[in-house]
């Protein structure tokens, strides 16, 4: 699903860029807690595609959008997975609707990162930056006045353009700090439920197979009858003409011998 428009959230207290300074100066304890809240969430599903429109649904319901989304499929079984953004306070109606929807909870787990101290720290920084560049404005005026030396209002202008840079940076964090802190982050993966799968698969082909054994029943019969052929045909006679021979060989020597005996026999 494509991503959607992020929801306008009321500014909080504190919190802008511009109201850095009055964070800073605050006591404390009347400083409001800046978390970062982020959940990583992996459910059973049995229909991932149907799954990842619901959690679309209720992400778009609770005011948050969809940051990424993916879908892909392993063998027939389609698993997602999405990153999407909430208002912080809507974080665990959302997770609470996704595990109710779900066949099991495979794995949650839920963070928070106290950024407070930073953006009271990048506060101070703004404010003294914000002086400093007052003063340096006041100093440009003067030095175009006064001296009129290209090379003092080039040194004050370097200066001064420095500063500005370091007063965006710090602007542009205190902004991301705002914005993370105000919508939470949840990781959702859907995997299928292996007890959705059918027992059989889609593909299987029984009839197929058997034709493919009878294919190779046949090609090793042929194998051995065209074995069986060579040895009758070329090896048979090569090896009757070797035992003609051997065979002619032995008879003549058992004749030899037979009429050797009767020679040395005594007559009677």
């Amino acid at each position: 699903m494509a991503p959607q428009a992020p929801v306008e959230m009321p500014a909080q207290e504190g919190r802008s860029a511009s109201g850095a300074g009055d964070v800073a100066n605050a006591p404390a304890g009347d400083t409001e807690r800046m978390i970062i809240r982020t959940a990583d969430l992996s459910v059973v599903v049995t229909d991932a595609a149907e799954a990842q429109q619901f959690v679309a649904d209720t992400v778009n319901a609770l005011g948050g959008y969809i940051a990424d989304s993916s879908a892909w499929r392993e063998g027939e079984q389609l698993r997602a997975r999405m990153t999407v953004r909430v208002p912080a306070e809507k974080l665990d109606a959302l997770l609470a609707a996704i595990r109710g929807s779900a066949v099991r909870v495979q794995q949650e787990n839920v963070r928070g990162q106290d950024v407070t101290e930073e953006f009271t720290d990048l506060g101070a920084q703004l404010t003294n930056l914000e002086a400093t560049e007052k003063e340096l404005r006041e100093l440009l005026t003067e030095v175009r006045e006064k001296t009129q030396k290209a090379e003092d209002v080039l040194a004050v202008h370097r200066e001064l353009t420095t500063i500005r840079g370091q007063i965006e940076q710090l602007k542009g964090r205190m902004q991301y700090l705002s914005t993370m802190t105000a919508m939470a982050t949840a990781n959702v993966e859907l995997i299928p439920d292996v007890l959705a799968k059918p027992v059989v698969e889609p593909g299987w082909r029984p009839l197929e197979t058997l034709k493919n054994a009878g294919r190779a029943l046949v090609n090793t019969l042929k194998s051995l009858v065209d074995a069986l052929i060579w040895i009758v045909v070329a090896v048979a006679p090569v090896l009757i003409l070797i035992a003609i021979p051997i065979v002619l060989i032995v008879l003549a020597i058992r004749w030899l011998r037979r009429r050797s005996k009767r020679r040395k026999e005594p007559k009677a």
